[in-house]
């Protein structure tokens, strides 16, 4: 299969998806500046500028071409800090600081050994694609089987906290929270839609990862958007929110 054949037009989906990642990393890193450093803020912020990071690796490699470098980048970008710092986010959002920061001190090094060991692993380079990334191309295998832990992880925070969140808005009365509700869920339905991507591009379907993550992106940031606005609601005016 040549390199033209492969270059498919959903390999160019990259491209959208980091231009919306970055616009987006720096709406809510911006609020994190203006409300005074609230740290759920600060932890989105990084996660979707990490998320965008990853896609404008696969973009590099759509238009550039592959190499080790990048396919390991993208690794580290999108396997161990694409969905992690947005779950941490979630962590101080739910839970008391004490309890997110020791989460942080247990977590963020486990994070960082493992980046660390994809960039010293040797590579099979026969596994390396012209036209996109794969973890296949790592020498030591065992390193593929710690990420899904580090996706569960991500799952159980960031999506379950958006499914509690929800659930419990749901169940409330008031002005706002059916909107927080809706918000809620469309947030934990965008996270969970790169996590599939990703399960498939395991098993060689990069393109669904490409799919997931643009679709991904934006449903969280639709349900972000419709949380804001339901505070302003609630508060009859254009205020600040927890969000």
């Amino acid at each position: 299969m040549t390199q033209i054949h492969d270059q498919m037009w959903i390999h160019y989906v990259p491209i959208a998806t980091t231009v919306l990642s970055f616009i987006f990393a720096s709406i809510i890193l911006r609020r994190y500046v203006a409300r005074g450093g609230a740290m759920h803020l600060f932890w989105w912020g990084i996660g979707v500028a990490a998320f965008g990071l990853g896609t404008a690796i696969e973009s590099s490699i759509t238009l550039l071409g592959n190499s080790v470098f990048q396919t390991k980048a993208w690794y580290i970008a999108g396997a161990l800090f694409g969905a992690y710092p947005l779950a941490q986010g979630t962590v101080y959002l739910l839970l008391k600081r004490k309890t997110a920061d020791l989460l942080t001190r247990i977590t963020l090094p486990i994070i960082v050994l493992v980046a660390l060991l994809v960039v010293l692993s040797p590579v099979i380079p026969g596994a390396l694609e012209p036209t996109r990334p794969s973890g296949s191309i790592l020498g030591w295998v065992w390193i593929r089987w710690m990420t899904p832990f580090i996706n569960v992880y991500a799952v159980i925070f960031l999506v379950g906290g958006a499914i509690l969140s929800g659930y419990r808005f749901a169940r409330q009365t008031g002005v706002g929270h059916g909107y927080r509700a809706i918000g809620n869920s469309l947030i934990a339905f965008g996270g969970i839609l790169p996590g599939i991507g990703g399960t498939m591009a395991k098993a060689g379907v990069v393109e669904a990862l490409y799919l997931g993550e643009f679709t991904g992106i934006l449903f969280i940031w639709t349900g972000f958007t419709v949380v804001l606005n339901a505070s302003r609601l609630a508060a009859g005016t254009r205020v600040d929110s927890p969000a």
